[in-house]
Protein backbone atom coordinates (compact mmCIF):
# COMPACT_ATOMS: atom_id res chain seq x y z
CA UNK A 1 0.00 0.00 0.00
CA UNK A 2 1.16 3.49 -1.00
CA UNK A 3 1.19 6.01 1.53
CA UNK A 4 -0.89 9.60 0.47
CA UNK A 5 2.06 12.43 -0.15
CA UNK A 6 2.30 14.22 3.08
CA UNK A 7 0.46 17.97 3.18
CA UNK A 8 1.95 20.64 4.86
CA UNK A 9 0.39 21.98 7.75
CA UNK A 10 -2.77 24.28 7.32
CA UNK A 11 -2.11 27.74 6.68
CA UNK A 12 1.37 27.56 6.58
CA UNK A 13 1.59 28.50 3.28
CA UNK A 14 -1.69 31.03 2.83
CA UNK A 15 -5.01 29.64 2.74
CA UNK A 16 -6.05 26.77 0.68
CA UNK A 17 -6.48 27.58 -2.70
CA UNK A 18 -10.68 27.31 -3.40
CA UNK A 19 -12.28 26.50 -7.07
CA UNK A 20 -12.68 30.07 -7.64
CA UNK A 21 -9.17 30.67 -7.24
CA UNK A 22 -8.16 28.18 -9.56
CA UNK A 23 -10.37 28.35 -12.42
CA UNK A 24 -9.22 32.22 -11.85
CA UNK A 25 -5.62 31.50 -12.04
CA UNK A 26 -6.33 29.20 -15.26
CA UNK A 27 -8.15 32.30 -16.49
CA UNK A 28 -5.01 34.54 -16.30
CA UNK A 29 -3.39 31.46 -17.48
CA UNK A 30 -5.17 31.22 -20.41
CA UNK A 31 -5.22 35.16 -21.12
CA UNK A 32 -1.63 35.20 -20.74
CA UNK A 33 -1.12 32.31 -23.52
CA UNK A 34 -3.38 34.50 -26.12
CA UNK A 35 -1.96 38.09 -25.68
CA UNK A 36 1.74 36.41 -26.45
CA UNK A 37 0.57 34.67 -29.38
CA UNK A 38 -1.15 38.27 -30.59
CA UNK A 39 2.19 39.84 -30.12
CA UNK A 40 4.43 36.85 -31.55
CA UNK A 41 1.58 36.99 -34.98
CA UNK A 42 1.72 40.77 -34.95
CA UNK A 43 5.74 40.82 -35.04
CA UNK A 44 5.86 38.28 -37.99
CA UNK A 45 3.26 40.24 -39.81
CA UNK A 46 5.40 43.41 -39.73
CA UNK A 47 8.49 41.25 -40.66
CA UNK A 48 6.51 39.65 -42.81
CA UNK A 49 5.11 43.19 -44.43
CA UNK A 50 9.04 44.48 -44.73
CA UNK A 51 9.58 44.86 -48.74
CA UNK A 52 13.27 44.71 -47.93
CA UNK A 53 15.20 42.40 -45.43
CA UNK A 54 18.93 42.19 -44.73
CA UNK A 55 21.33 40.49 -42.42
CA UNK A 56 24.86 42.09 -42.16
CA UNK A 57 27.19 38.47 -43.38
CA UNK A 58 30.86 39.93 -42.11
CA UNK A 59 33.57 42.50 -42.73
CA UNK A 60 37.02 43.04 -43.44
CA UNK A 61 39.10 45.92 -42.91
CA UNK A 62 41.32 46.33 -45.81
CA UNK A 63 43.67 49.39 -43.85
CA UNK A 64 42.77 52.79 -43.33
CA UNK A 65 41.06 53.31 -46.73
CA UNK A 66 38.62 51.05 -47.44
CA UNK A 67 36.11 48.71 -45.48
CA UNK A 68 34.84 45.37 -47.40
CA UNK A 69 31.37 44.39 -46.19
CA UNK A 70 29.23 41.14 -47.29
CA UNK A 71 25.70 41.45 -46.38
CA UNK A 72 22.28 39.63 -47.53
CA UNK A 73 19.49 41.09 -48.95
CA UNK A 74 16.18 39.37 -49.05
CA UNK A 75 12.90 41.25 -51.19
CA UNK A 76 10.54 39.44 -53.72
CA UNK A 77 11.84 38.15 -56.86
CA UNK A 78 11.97 40.59 -59.49
CA UNK A 79 12.60 43.72 -57.04
CA UNK A 80 15.86 45.97 -57.45
CA UNK A 81 16.92 47.54 -54.14
CA UNK A 82 19.49 50.35 -53.30
CA UNK A 83 21.32 49.38 -49.91
CA UNK A 84 23.62 51.79 -47.72
CA UNK A 85 26.20 50.56 -46.26
CA UNK A 86 28.74 51.87 -43.63
CA UNK A 87 31.66 51.87 -42.46
CA UNK A 88 32.65 53.23 -38.53
CA UNK A 89 35.15 53.81 -36.47
CA UNK A 90 36.07 52.79 -32.75
CA UNK A 91 34.10 55.65 -31.60
CA UNK A 92 31.11 54.74 -33.76
CA UNK A 93 32.00 57.64 -36.25
CA UNK A 94 30.74 57.23 -39.81
CA UNK A 95 33.95 56.69 -41.88
CA UNK A 96 32.86 55.34 -45.14
CA UNK A 97 29.42 55.13 -46.93
CA UNK A 98 28.09 53.65 -50.14
CA UNK A 99 25.01 53.51 -51.63
CA UNK A 100 24.62 50.32 -53.33
CA UNK A 101 22.40 49.20 -56.36
CA UNK A 102 21.46 45.34 -56.05
CA UNK A 103 19.52 44.44 -59.12
CA UNK A 104 16.27 42.50 -59.72
CA UNK A 105 16.94 38.63 -59.29
CA UNK A 106 15.41 35.92 -59.97
CA UNK A 107 16.21 34.31 -56.42
CA UNK A 108 14.31 36.10 -53.16
CA UNK A 109 17.68 36.23 -51.26
CA UNK A 110 21.23 37.64 -52.68
CA UNK A 111 24.61 38.04 -51.14
CA UNK A 112 26.65 41.27 -51.85
CA UNK A 113 30.40 42.30 -51.11
CA UNK A 114 31.49 45.48 -51.64
CA UNK A 115 33.95 47.38 -50.70
CA UNK A 116 33.42 50.91 -48.97
CA UNK A 117 36.19 53.67 -49.75
CA UNK A 118 37.14 55.14 -46.02
CA UNK A 119 38.81 58.53 -44.84
CA UNK A 120 39.99 56.47 -41.78
CA UNK A 121 40.61 53.35 -40.50
CA UNK A 122 37.26 51.34 -39.54
CA UNK A 123 36.71 48.82 -37.19
CA UNK A 124 33.31 47.68 -38.38
CA UNK A 125 31.27 47.90 -41.90
CA UNK A 126 27.70 47.23 -41.42
CA UNK A 127 24.34 48.22 -43.49
CA UNK A 128 22.74 50.98 -42.54
CA UNK A 129 19.55 50.38 -44.63
CA UNK A 130 18.08 48.92 -48.13
CA UNK A 131 15.13 50.21 -49.63
CA UNK A 132 13.29 49.29 -53.10
CA UNK A 133 14.08 51.32 -56.17
CA UNK A 134 11.29 53.31 -56.80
Amino acid sequence: MVAPAPRPPAGRYGPEPTDATRRLQRLGLAALVVVAMLVLGWTGAGVMRDPVQWQDVGYRVDGPSATEVTFDVTTAVGTAVTCRVQALSSSYAQVGVLDVPVPAAQTRTRRVTVTVPTVELAVTGVVQGCAPVE
